[in-house]
């Protein structure tokens, strides 16, 4: 069944939290030295991340940037995660890459050192992806500006 375009920025969530659902169960794999269980999940987050890289490139090429119409508080704090989740977003693709072989390498050691970093910002960059999509396509849709008449909700 083909994806429409149109259907891209909800599933772009939809991997985003998928995501951050497998980076936290493969933590508590580790935490309990369920090593198997770590890496399926550890894998398949990274795996569900490159299909996210494709389908935003694809939605971006296709679709163009997508403008936020909310107006007052609101824009210096969408813009705030944003911009923060653009940069650690960029940052994780190198971070995501060295983590993984560190570990497949068998750096063990090295791997947990950076380990430490990579976890949290790319949890942060999966959930503030989705805060981004509920933001910008729910809270303050496109195409449709705060207090204008038609607006259904």
């Amino acid at each position: 069944m083909p994806v429409s375009i149109a259907t891209l920025p909800a599933l772009n969530a939809a991997l985003n939290a998928t995501s951050a659902v497998l980076l936290v169960a493969g933590y508590l794999f580790i935490r309990r030295r369920k090593v198997t269980q770590h890496k399926l999940c550890m894998l398949s987050a990274f795996g569900v991340s490159c299909v996210f890289l494709i389908s935003y490139l694809t939605l971006r090429y296709y679709a163009g940037m997508t403008r936020f119409t909310g107006q007052g508080w609101i824009r210096p704090v969408y813009f705030s995660i944003l911009t923060s989740h653009t940069i650690l977003a960029a940052a994780i693709v190198p971070l995501a890459l060295v983590t993984l072989s560190r570990a497949f390498r068998g750096r063990l050691d090295r791997h947990v050192r950076i380990a430490r970093w990579t976890l949290p910002l790319w949890l942060y960059v999966s959930v503030t992806g989705v805060l981004v999509y509920w933001i910008l396509y729910h809270l303050f849709p496109p195409g449709v500006i705060e207090g204008s008449a038609g607006h259904a909700g």
